[in-house]
């Protein structure tokens, strides 16, 4: 049996776990596990005695990296780490200033059924617990030490899982900002207005994709439970309660969903709402039909088309050339069904 990790812990649970231990040690121990130690012994500001309990009662880390795939770019680095009853994958990004940053995962699988994505084609196996999203972050920050920014746009939906998301946040906030950590979500209404409620205040993305209510049921199966007039109403509800721009993921599935008709709905579920479009080109995957047609990528034609008819309409558009393409670490690409 798997000894308890003490890696997914905020330093007030570590108290709790560690007493009747004085409150000082386990701020001492948060420091060694934020530290990347490896092991107990190595805590030398802790007794020998303690640092033997410790080993005995506990480990550091229960997850482990299997697999590391670098892209040719040097823009990405994805690794494949075990799990109890599976794999998951997460994902180190660097951007063209040398910023890096950590792309964790909520979940075994997803069970969103989003067409587009390879994830969603493993069906959903279960929510991982708050050390085996930390230790995601962990993992990665052993190969980047610098490592600043936290974005949950990994495997599963981050909404479904907000126990285990909000332990890990409020964990790895002990040493970074919450400004620097982003959540994305496919459009769970209910998870959205409890972040709003009870936090984190972290920053808010949301996988949109269209904003024609037809077409985003057929792409996103999530949309028939959380139809956009109430995502929307829970956009607007989570902005006024805190006040930062909230990003909407449109991922330009070629001849689906690039059309005039598309930009005007986005345009229009957009009014209201302090809002970014990241334009995410599909990036491609084996197998992926829609309407018994496969996937393809836009063309470089259509996307400036699409995005400067989001322009037109007023809407701050980025263009997002994703990284980690070679190693299927990009944006819908994740799911270890096998080595890369």
């Amino acid at each position: 049996m798997l000894k308890p990790s003490l890696s997914g812990a905020p330093v007030s649970s570590l108290e709790d776990m560690l007493a009747p231990l004085p409150k000082y040690r386990a701020k001492q121990i948060f420091a060694w596990i934020n530290a990347g130690a490896g092991a107990f012994d190595l805590m030398t500001n802790l007794p020998r005695s303690l640092r033997n309990e410790l080993d005995e009662r506990f480990c550091l880390r229960k997850t482990s990296v299997i697999n590391s795939f670098e892209d040719n770019s040097g823009g990405a680095v994805k690794l494949q780490i075990s799990i109890e009853g599976g794999i998951i994958e997460a994902v180190a990004l660097v951007d063209a200033a040398g910023r890096r940053t950590a792309c964790l995962s909520t979940q075994l699988g997803c069970a969103m059924g989003c067409v587009f994505c390879k994830t969603g084609g493993m069906g959903f196996k279960r929510n991982l617990d708050s050390s085996e999203i930390t230790e995601q972050f962990y993992h990665i920050r052993d190969l980047y030490p610098d490592v600043a920014n936290i974005v949950f746009m990994g495997m599963g939906e981050p909404l479904h899982n907000l126990s285990g998301l909000r332990q890990a946040v409020s964990t790895l906030c002990e040493t970074s900002s919450q400004r620097r950590i982003t959540v994305s979500t496919c459009g769970i209404t209910e998870g959205i207005m409890s972040l709003a409620d009870e936090g984190p205040a972290v920053r808010l993305a949301v996988s949109l994709t269209t904003a024609r209510e037809a077409l985003r049921r057929k792409l996103m199966p999530v949309s028939s439970a959380n139809p956009l007039n109430s995502l929307k109403e829970a956009l607007l509800y989570h902005q006024e309660r805190h006040r930062r721009r909230i990003t909407l993921e449109a991922v330009a599935l070629g001849g689906v969903n690039t059309s005039d008709e598309d930009a005007a709905a986005m345009a229009g579920f957009a009014r209201g709402l302090s809002v970014v479009v990241n334009l995410i080109p599909w990036n491609p995957v084996e197998n992926l039909l829609f309407e018994g047609k496969a996937l393809k990528e836009p063309s470089a034609a259509e996307l400036k088309r699409f995005r400067a008819a989001l322009e037109a309409r007023g809407l701050k558009t980025v263009l997002r050339r994703e990284k980690g393409r070679g190693i299927a670490g990009a944006c819908g690409q994740l799911g270890a069904t096998e080595n890369v």
